[in-house]
């Protein structure tokens, strides 16, 4: 399966609402997205595939260590927060220059994206929050509230695999496909999108191009 061509850092900003000409009231997701420099490029001919390595948010220089300020250097960049690698078309990325700037009117309105970022970590929870299991009876001598419950049959003496049980909770790698731009605006770098998207305000977020619509071009 191919994976995605084309794709921009960003942060979260936060929720808000538009109206659409028809009136619709429709909860949108503010993402600043880009500017994003191009640190480094990855062919088909040297790597095995093609990707473009992104750069992103700016970062005193004495946060960097020596071999990262050195990988910016030769691309005669300034240093930047974080790097990602996102896969991209060859056609599309033989144009594209170590040290060009990417920006966010490589989105369009209408144009279908997929936002990968990082969920909200909640620490260790219950199996109520964790899994939005029921809880018991909370009354007439029941002892049983917000425990697990039964971890299986008697017969295999073991938990099977796979059993929900509470534990960590969220703080991780979360993919929301197929999400609606509803607005770009080149001057502020902001990006709406409909819907919410995983991660706290200011958290780094991937926008890339949705792979479903990928699919259905195809």
């Amino acid at each position: 399966m191919a994976g995605p061509t084309q794709g921009l850092l960003g942060r979260k900003l936060g929720m808000t609402q538009i109206f659409t000409d028809e009136g619709e009231r429709v909860p949108v997701t503010v993402l600043e997205v880009g500017p994003c420099p191009v640190v480094q490029k990855k062919t088909v001919e040297k790597d095995g595939y093609s990707a473009l390595q992104l750069g992103f948010g700016a970062v005193k220089e004495r946060r960097v260590n020596k071999p990262l300020r050195g990988h910016f250097a030769r691309a005669n960049l300034k240093p930047l927060r974080w790097l990602r690698e996102i896969r991209w078309d060859p056609q599309e990325a033989a144009s594209i220059q170590v040290g060009e700037v990417l920006k966010v009117d490589l989105f369009r309105p209408g144009q279908r994206v997929d936002v990968i970022g990082t969920s909200r970590g909640k620490g260790f929870q219950g199996v109520i929050k964790r899994y939005g299991n029921r809880r018991g009876p909370m009354s007439h001598g029941s002892m049983y509230h917000r425990r697990v419950g039964t971890l299986g049959a008697t017969a295999p003496q073991r938990v099977f695999p796979g059993k929900k049980m509470p534990g960590r909770t969220g703080g991780r790698r979360v993919t929301v496909l197929n999400l609606e731009v509803m607005r770009v605006d080149p001057e502020t770098n902001l990006l709406l999108v409909r819907g919410a998207v995983p991660g706290p305000k200011g958290s780094l977020v991937v926008v890339r191009r949705s792979v479903k619509e990928g699919r259905k071009s195809a």
